[in-house]
């Protein structure tokens, strides 16, 4: 997967990026995580109008809640976000290997104290849905929230009609728990949430039946 290929198979401008030019804070605090065709890294301001543009579409936000709604108000929930990442909440930024543009991004948050339980969400412009962005990058945090955080257990929500997305979590080890009747509102509408977890020895045991190591700077 050649970034600059994709980005112009999909319209999109993908910058490029040398690993030297990644700012220093962002190495220091959270540990960058980089796949064969992915790299995640820190959020930072500059990823706003990127993030704004792919995941404010109707397809992305037809199940998951209201992005901010301007390139300027991105910017302020990427400032805030960086000053939440105190331990109890993380946010990661989706770019493609030899890219600086932000195509997606996951957020973990602590649950119960010490990060023994945790929460995941993502979201990823569409124009990368089937090509194994999620696939990649969902294994890399995977990773990072068993093995460096020391999670126990990991939940998800997914509504009820979010099929792709209860398909998505469920490749990834997730178990369906039970429905949160009316948990969720969107667009001025209640949605009925699957539940879905996976816990760290479940994620141990799938991963020596194969999957692929994951490399940390």
């Amino acid at each position: 997967m050649n970034p600059t290929t994709l980005g112009t198979e999909l319209g999109l401008a993908l910058q490029p990026i040398s690993r030297a030019t990644v700012p220093h804070e962002d190495r220091d605090w959270l540990p960058v995580l980089e796949g064969r065709h992915v790299v995640l890294r820190g959020l930072r301001p500059s990823d706003a109008a990127s993030l704004h543009g792919l995941l404010t579409t109707p397809e992305v936000t037809r199940f998951v809640s209201t992005p901010p709604a301007t390139v300027e108000a991105f910017e302020r929930f990427i400032v805030k976000a960086n000053r939440q990442r105190s331990g109890k909440y993380i946010c990661y930024a989706v770019t493609l290997k030899g890219s600086d543009t932000a195509i997606g991004m996951f957020q973990i948050r602590e649950t119960e104290p010490g990060f023994q339980s945790a929460e995941w969400g993502f979201a990823l412009g569409s124009a990368f849905w089937g090509s194994g962005v999620f696939k990649e990058s969902a294994q890399l945090i995977l990773h990072f929230v068993f093995m460096t955080l020391g999670v126990h257990r990991l939940e998800a929500r997914a509504a009820v009609r979010n099929g792709r997305g209860g398909r998505a979590l469920q490749k990834m080890g997730a178990v369906q728990e039970g429905v949160l009747r009316k948990s969720f509102v969107c667009n001025g509408q209640y949605f009925d949430q699957v539940l879905y977890a996976i816990l760290k020895d479940d994620w141990r045991a799938s991963r020596e039946a194969g999957q692929a190591a994951v490399v940390l700077h």
